[in-house]
């Protein structure tokens, strides 16, 4: 999965339209490569540096924005780690997009220059579903695109 990513990205980081037709393509190729999962996409940090705002992804209608710190994607934002949680409803401050996701894995991106430009996020109805397999496979996946389009 790592190699098609790669592909995805290569060359387009110089500008901020082909970043995004790039993200849109590697949060469909997720969708189409991990199972048992119900949204998958990209928040990207706004203007302010302490909002994300939605970017490319596949599943239902999402949350538009998100403040750092806030649920799952806004405590990634904010403290520049992972978080894989098996059951979103016992994460004290969870937003609720979609009732039916039940575990979520978010992995915040980080450009050349040290800054959470956004996030990975990944929902699944299924408690449990993210493993330590999936968050080193994912944090791979995101090292790909930030390099490619955040250096």
């Amino acid at each position: 999965m790592v190699g098609a990513v790669q592909a995805l990205v290569a060359g387009h980081g110089d500008t901020p339209l082909r970043r995004i037709g790039a993200l849109a393509n590697v949060a469909a190729l997720l969708n189409e490569r991990l199972d048992r999962i119900n949204w998958v996409g990209f928040y990207l940090t706004d203007e302010s540096g302490d909002t994300l705002v939605l970017g490319p992804f596949q599943g239902k209608v999402a949350c538009s924005e998100i403040p750092f710190g806030r649920g799952v994607c806004g405590t990634a934002a904010a403290t520049r780690q992972s978080q894989r949680i098996a059951d979103v409803h016992e994460f004290a401050d969870h937003i609720v997009c979609d009732s039916e996701s039940r575990s979520e894995l978010v992995i915040p991106l980080i450009d050349g220059h040290g800054m959470v430009v956004g996030v990975l996020d990944i929902d699944s109805p299924m408690l449990n579903r993210f493993s330590e397999a999936d968050e080193r496979l994912l944090c791979e996946v995101v090292s790909v695109v930030t390099g490619a389009l955040y250096p």
